[in-house]
């Protein structure tokens, strides 16, 4: 879900965002699309310091054109509904019931994953997706071969427009929990992905492959996606959450109300956010309190801030300026920053509960794109810290983790 954003992250620092139209810029909302040009320009120009870079990508990429199709009609289960092309899956964090013969109603465990999950592939299957889209589709774009957006566009068009495979605009049996329900509304965290998708399809532009009658399928599916979250119970319930599952709705809302037009409730969800995210889940020193109250508090923290600067990223495509949001007591995305960073570098030990490892780097995409925005090196700094010797600060820097 972050890959081309993370892909970009260092050239992005050289290109602010604008929001006019630039005719030959691809209509992308996670990454710069002005970057996104001056790097294809730098791979025509056969350019010696973006060749890790297309290298890196074109291997990732030749591997995934053989890889796919992906269908939830894949799944050997049914959903409640009995309908296949719903999506489906279940709560991973809740197991059998060890005091019941039939182990129901399942009994949660926070941040245990329960392998069970992984008997439904939706969810994989979505991921895979998500993770081999944007990588094609970007081959495409910098190289202008069509093998990558056709096998971009083969693989979007069965998971969303074929009729035969194609999945329904709702998840309302996203991460059920056996003897309890059927699905939940923070079953809709698992389309939080579906940005990276939406940038694919507006690399793929301009491809034979892509025609102009996927690009209403693809609007018209993310429209009907976006009505649903919009007015369904577990939709509304999800936009009510105070935690990182409230960003992330936001985050998949305002992305799909730009790829669809609707850009004045991009802008609405984005201004609701100022109090409904920055001011409700950050601390005035800059804590998480939800965040850190989980089992694995580390990773949730980053999750809840990586989402909070996504929306600030979006922010910048409706007119609405989150990076420089802050209450009266001093709540912000910055402070939510500072707040992990000497936790990162190791200038502090990680005072709170979490039961798995957890890698520091995950942070310096978020220091990287930081010391761009706020105009403070001391960000750029903190990154370099936490880069192995084989890493830089160049635009390939993050390319091996993203994909």
């Amino acid at each position: 879900m972050h890959g081309l954003r993370r892909l970009l992250v260092s050239t992005a620092l050289l290109f602010p965002v604008s929001v006019a139209a630039v005719a030959q810029t691809p209509r992308v909302f996670r990454v710069n699309p002005h970057a996104l040009v001056a790097l294809r320009a730098q791979v025509k120009a056969h350019d010696a310091a973006v060749q890790p870079v297309l290298q890196s990508l074109l291997r990732k990429a030749n591997r995934d054109l053989t890889v796919g199709p992906f269908s939830v009609m894949s799944k050997s289960v049914t959903p409640p509904s009995r309908d296949k092309h719903d999506y489906y899956s279940q709560a991973p964090y809740f197991w059998r019931n060890p005091n019941t013969p039939n182990g129901l109603p399942y009994v949660r465990r926070d941040g245990e994953r329960n392998p069970e999950i992984y008997k439904i592939t939706d969810h994989r299957s979505l991921s895979h997706l998500e993770e081999v889209a944007p990588a094609l589709a970007m081959a495409w774009y910098l190289t202008g071969d069509e093998r990558y957006a056709d096998r971009a566009t083969l693989l979007l068009k069965a998971f969303f427009l074929d009729p035969a495979t194609r999945m329904n605009p709702n998840l309302q049996y996203a991460q059920g929990i056996p003897g309890i329900n059927t699905g939940r509304s923070i079953g809709i965290i698992e389309t939080a992905g579906l940005p990276a998708i939406v940038d694919a399809v507006g690399l793929l532009a301009g491809s034979r492959a892509w025609t102009a009658a996927d690009q209403k399928g693809m609007q018209h599916w993310m429209a009907a996606y976006l009505d649903w979250m919009q007015t369904s119970a577990h939709g509304i319930q999800e936009s009510n959450a105070k935690n990182n599952h409230g960003t992330y709705y936001d985050m998949q809302a305002v992305t799909l109300a730009l790829f669809t037009g609707n850009r004045s409730l991009a802008r609405q969800i984005l201004e609701a956010s100022k109090q409904k995210r920055i001011a409700q889940q950050i601390e005035p020193d800059g804590r998480e309190p939800l965040e850190l109250a989980r089992t694995r508090s580390w990773g949730y923290s980053l999750m809840n801030l990586r989402g909070l600067m996504a929306l600030a990223e979006l922010g910048d495509h409706a007119g609405v300026d989150l990076w420089n949001d802050q209450t009266p007591d001093g709540r912000s995305i910055r402070k939510a920053l500072d707040f992990l960073v000497p936790y990162a570098t190791g200038a502090k030990p990680w005072p709170y509960h979490n039961i798995v490892a957890w890698d520091p780097r995950g942070l310096a995409p978020e220091l990287h794109l930081a010391a761009a925005r706020w105009h403070d090196q001391a960000y750029e700094q903190a990154a370099e810290k936490l880069a192995s010797p084989e890493e830089t600060s160049s635009v390939a820097w993050r390319l091996d983790e993203v994909f």
